[in-house]
């Protein structure tokens, strides 16, 4: 019985051994290092939280993103952190020490992008389809190092997914009347706000700021109206005047799913003008406009009706850098515009927003502001006029997180020519990230309220 009890006891003492030993065993194991974004699917202009755990305490990590455009570029931004005393790193509170940016940006892994050291120069990420989304490979990496180097392997990866087109949201090409467009509806009967969007000489039909505004629940026609195969004439000349914009204005108003009474209009660039034209001098009533980093006077002949030769007195002022850049913003001074082509700002009966780049390397937006608002003050309609001023922003203030492009190819045919847009990365991605939401806010007020 003794040596029974004895193997009994022995038995039990092995096992409880063993169990301590797989105790033991299992909390010296390390976890593995975890990388999350939340949320993991959203639209362009939301904010999305970026966290590294289980990772060694006060030590240096290198987050990085990565993404292909659509033309197959491969786009990269990353930034140096280190990790805190309980092995964590959270890029909504942390200051990056190095890449991409410095301090604490928690979207300047989206803003940072740019083309990969050894890809092409002088892009600019634009989304030409716009219902897919962006699919960006953001990964944590050892040690602060440049991901290109290939020195350094991913402890952790996460994909996320930057749309700007919202679930529900409706696109329709308009193909009507000659007018050359894409409409975007929000989800739902309507009616809604309407908004008619115009972008600047660069032409074709961008999209993506349209159907990001839908995904707001704005009814967004976005409008072509130069370098667009389905618009009448030479591609490369404004061939179309004031009854084509007030007939995209009207197209847009008879729509069932819009309020006709409550339009607002949206131009950057040379779409300023535009968009003050239609506003003063084309027979519609807007409720507001916001004007981005533009003219109120053409540098070209402005075809009332009809074809207009493009013969752009101004390239003369033209200005290279050392690098041979061009810098368009002398030949766009106040002094160089067609005052006959002047529009009629005295006319305005709607809200204005002017949103200013202040290194526009593209036009003289500063100084348009100034007369602009000189202009409405003397025809006692001050009250219209709201301007939003951005030091060392530069020329194309698009939705939030967009990259900066400092330089970019403005055209390649008949010849090359690269461009100075202007603006530094961190000051242009704040202009773009307050700009954005206060225009919403100026349109919730003028086309809601």
């Amino acid at each position: 019985m003794r040596m029974i009890s004895r193997l009994i006891v022995r038995g039990n003492l092995v096992r409880v051994q063993h169990a301590v030993g797989a105790v033991r065993w299992q909390s010296s194991r390390k976890q593995a290092p975890v990388l999350t974004a939340a949320p993991v699917r959203a639209l362009i202009d939301e904010q999305i939280s970026i966290k590294g755990r289980f990772l060694p305490p006060h030590s240096p990590v290198t987050v990085c993103a990565r993404m292909h455009c659509e033309d197959g570029d491969l786009w990269e931004a990353f930034a140096h952190y280190n990790t805190n005393a309980s092995g964590a790193v959270n890029l909504t509170s942390d200051h990056s020490l190095g890449g991409s940016y410095l301090g604490c940006e928690p979207m300047g892994l989206f803003w940072g992008l740019q083309p990969a050291p050894g890809g092409r120069q002088g892009l600019r990420l634009r989304k030409k389809n716009v219902e897919t989304p962006y699919q960006v490979h953001i990964s944590l990496m050892e040690g602060h190092v440049s991901p290109s180097d290939g020195k350094s392997s991913e402890l952790a990866v996460v994909t996320t997914e930057r749309w700007y087109m919202a679930p529900g949201v409706r696109r329709t090409e308009i193909r009507q009347n000659g007018v050359v467009g894409t409409l975007f509806l929000p989800p739902g009967p309507g009616p809604f706000p309407g908004v008619l969007d115009m972008w600047g000489m660069g032409g074709g039909l961008p999209e993506y700021r349209s159907s990001l505004l839908a995904s707001k629940g704005y009814a967004s026609l976005t409008l072509s109206y130069i370098e667009h195969k389905d618009l009448p004439g030479p591609p490369d000349q404004l061939n179309v005047g004031d009854s084509y914009f007030r007939s995209a204005y009207q197209l847009l108003q008879d729509l069932d799913e819009v309020d006709a009474d409550r339009i607002g209009l949206i131009g950057l660039s040379y779409g300023v003008y535009v968009s003050l034209r239609i506003a003063t001098q084309c027979g519609v009533k807007p409720s507001c406009v916001i004007c981005i980093n533009g003219p109120f006077a053409s540098t070209i002949p402005y075809p009332e009706d009809g074809f207009s030769k493009h013969n752009d007195s101004t390239e003369k002022y033209y200005v290279c850098n050392d690098q041979g850049y061009v810098q368009f913003k002398d030949a766009m001074l106040p002094t160089h515009l067609a005052l006959e082509h002047r529009v009629k700002l005295e006319n305005l009966a709607c809200p204005l927003m002017v949103i200013v780049a202040e290194d526009d390397g593209m036009a003289a937006s500063s100084k348009y502001a100034d007369m602009m608002e000189e202009i409405l003050k003397s025809a006692g309609k001050s009250q219209l006029f709201t301007r939003l001023s951005y030091p060392d922003a530069g020329h194309l203030i698009e939705p939030p997180y967009s990259p900066h492009a400092r330089e970019s190819f403005y055209r390649v045919k008949p010849q090359k020519l690269m461009i100075v847009f202007g603006g530094h990365p961190a000051s242009h991605a704040a202009a773009q990230e307050d700009s954005w939401r206060k225009m919403l806010d100026f349109l919730e007020t003028n086309l809601r309220r």
